[in-house]
């Protein structure tokens, strides 16, 4: 399965929660998502929102201050 991916490096939040919002509306249930992030708040917001949307928080990585975070689509 191929691994779209979404980068919002230099947004502040909510806009990184609401991009991968709209780009997983698109996807397939079960399709994968990286989103990268440099707002800090990302560490919080992602997670919460995977959680609330039904979605899997697959992993999570810190990259010299850039977060990916990949997502499964509920």
């Amino acid at each position: 399965m191929r691994l779209r991916e979404l980068d919002t490096t230099g947004l502040l939040c909510p806009l990184p929660v609401l991009k991968a919002r709209k780009v997983l509306a698109g996807l397939q249930p079960g399709a994968l998502l990286q989103v990268s992030a440099d707002d800090p708040a990302s560490l919080v917001d992602i997670p919460h929102f995977c959680t609330e949307a039904g979605h899997t928080l697959i992993r999570q990585s810190d990259e010299n201050g850039v977060f990916h975070f990949v997502i499964r689509r509920g």
